[in-house]
């Protein structure tokens, strides 16, 4: 890579089917719209998925208009920057050597990749697994290099782990549940493979990963963009899966809110963090995975339930994240001034949150202009924390109106050195100290005061604040981010997450070489350099999703 000096004025022509229509649903139509049957094949710059950067991003001339042909293979392994201005850093060539490592295969087939290459460490624990999670940024980078044979493998895979039947001791799981981690076992001898799959029994806390059907769902969707490939997501298998996921989810049952409700440790957030009730993170990605099957539902016999379901949740939804999950100035003096014990719909405290509950540090951190999704809302309780993959995926997922969107983003630029310091990116801010500490964590050791969970800078959510940047028109942020990471993530050997108030220190029990700081890395790289791969995980506003219900309607009824 280092020695090829062809110049970059390269045009990959290829055919991409736009699926922009199908992801732009207005809600109050979607079961009319007609099945759209013929693929439309033109390149695959989506141009409404790129509306947000007419603003504040000029695209240079030296920008090409790249697109991979589906099922296709680049010429090299790393790709080319795109960028005439300036060659590749070196660490790409470096991250996509080690992507590749981390590889697993099953029957000569690759299925993703594992957690973590660390051959210095002691304690292999899972990290020697495959994770639905950890593998999105994996899989995003292969798509955007032209690999999606990997992704589907990996997608069919899980959807038959899926199948199994789910036991945690004597008490069985949904029959929607996706697996946490899968692990591929070689029989050099028989010379056979099997797969072995987690899905929450061996888990530390035993909890059932919630996060891993939506990244699923949301990962099938990125395929289906990245590729043209409709095929896939219309198989009875996939649909059936879908269906399965939303099932669990969308279940009516004691709860009066349109969240989802949630234990500790069921997502990124995978231990005891005071996050349980109705984490940000959560009901960011419960939408997006909503958005994301909307548009690739069937509306047949089965699908045609499912369609009307989601339709009638995201609008309850966004207008419940929007209304009383989101903080700024005004807001919050307008909590800070709240009475308490209101009865009735009239109600202006609604979940009867105490002012004097409000910690101290958020008047001081909270700028005039800028805002963000609180990490939780319950009754009479407020968890005022931030937490970044919420955030940047109510951004992408247009879970945040363009308004919020800018606000949250103001909000990074003015929080800089709190939320990203000297490493990208903080997973929640602040940390939990103290005697706080001991009874939310449990006296955890490895969530102790900026590390891990407990304010822990995590290079992965690179990719996510990138795409959240791209798709604000604030571009510029993402490249500051980039430099801090370029400075030093190769050379401390890509761990997993970095301890201290800045981000400084490589983490106390961080693997090397994890693969999504590897990945994350890339896709953050790529989508920089071509703006057009924001189009697999992003969705636009659906200018139908307004909160015109009142919550307070099935009152007066």
């Amino acid at each position: 890579m280092e020695g090829h000096k062809e110049p970059l004025w390269l045009k990959v022509e290829g055919s991409h089917c736009s699926l922009s229509e199908m992801d732009d649903f207005d809600l109050t139509r979607a079961l009319e719209k007609p099945r759209q049957l013929k693929i439309e094949r033109k390149r695959s710059f989506d141009e409404r998925s790129m509306s947000e950067l007419s603003t504040g991003y000029a695209r240079q001339d030296s920008i090409l208009e790249m697109a991979h042909s589906p099922g296709s293979r680049s010429m090299v392994d790393t790709p080319l920057s795109v960028r005439n201005s300036f060659e590749p850093h070196p660490m790409v060539a470096e991250a996509w050597e080690a992507l590749r490592r981390s590889m697993v295969f099953f029957r000569g087939q690759p299925v993703g990749t594992i957690a973590a290459y660390d051959h210095a460490s002691e304690e292999v624990l899972n990290y020697d697994q495959v994770f639905v999670r950890d593998f999105v940024p994996s899989a995003l980078a292969f798509l955007m290099n032209g690999e999606p044979d990997i992704v589907k493998n990996f997608l069919l895979k899980t959807l038959q782990l899926q199948g199994w039947e789910k036991r945690v001791d004597r008490f069985k799981l949904g029959e929607g549940v996706m697996p946490a981690s899968f692990k591929v076992l070689h029989d050099p001898v028989r010379k056979t493979d099997t797969i072995v799959a987690d899905f929450g029994e061996s888990a530390i806390g035993r909890v059932a990963p919630v996060d891993s059907g939506f990244w699923w769902i949301i990962l099938l969707r990125a395929y289906t963009k990245s590729t043209g490939d409709l095929t896939l997501s219309e198989t009875p298998e996939c649909q059936r899966g879908m269906r399965l996921i939303l099932s669990l989810c969308l279940s009516e049952g004691f709860d009066t809110f349109p969240t989802l409700l949630c234990a500790d440790g069921c997502s990124m957030v995978d231990r005891r963090m005071g996050v349980y009730g109705y984490p940000i993170e959560i009901q960011a990605l419960f939408f997006m995975a909503l958005r994301c099957a909307l548009s690739m539902l069937k509306p047949d016999e089965e699908g045609r339930e499912f369609i009307e379901r989601i339709v009638k949740r995201l609008h309850a939804l966004s207008f419940h994240m929007r209304s009383y999950f989101w903080l700024d100035f005004q807001q919050l003096n307008d909590i800070y001034r709240y009475k308490t014990e209101e009865y009735s719909h009239t109600a202006v405290n609604k979940f009867n949150v105490m002012p004097d509950s409000i910690p101290d540090w958020v008047f001081d951190f909270m700028p005039l202009r800028g805002g963000y999704f609180v990490g939780n809302v319950s009754p009479a309780r407020m968890d005022f924390r931030w937490f970044s993959l919420g955030n940047c995926v109510s951004i992408l997922s247009s879970l945040a109106t363009p308004d919020q969107s800018m606000a949250i983003m103001d909000l990074l630029e003015h929080r800089w050195e709190e939320l990203v310091g000297e490493m990208p990116l903080k997973i929640c801010y602040p940390c939990i100290e103290s005697h706080e500490w001991r009874i939310v964590t449990g006296c955890d050791p490895k969530n102790t005061r900026w590390s891990y969970h407990n304010g822990g800078s995590w290079p992965v959510l690179l990719w996510t604040l990138t795409a959240a940047c791209i798709k604000t028109g604030r571009p510029q942020i993402a490249r500051r981010a980039i430099d801090l990471i370029e400075s030093r993530l190769h050379r401390d050997c890509w761990p997993e997450y970095y301890d201290g108030k800045q981000g400084r220190y490589v983490g106390k029990q961080a693997r090397k070489y994890q693969t999504w700081s590897i990945a994350g890395y890339l896709v953050a790289k790529m989508m920089l350099e071509d703006p057009s791969h924001i189009g697999m995980i992003s969705l636009e506003e659906d200018k139908q999703m307004k909160p015109v219900i009142k919550r307070s309607a099935s009152w007066t009824c």
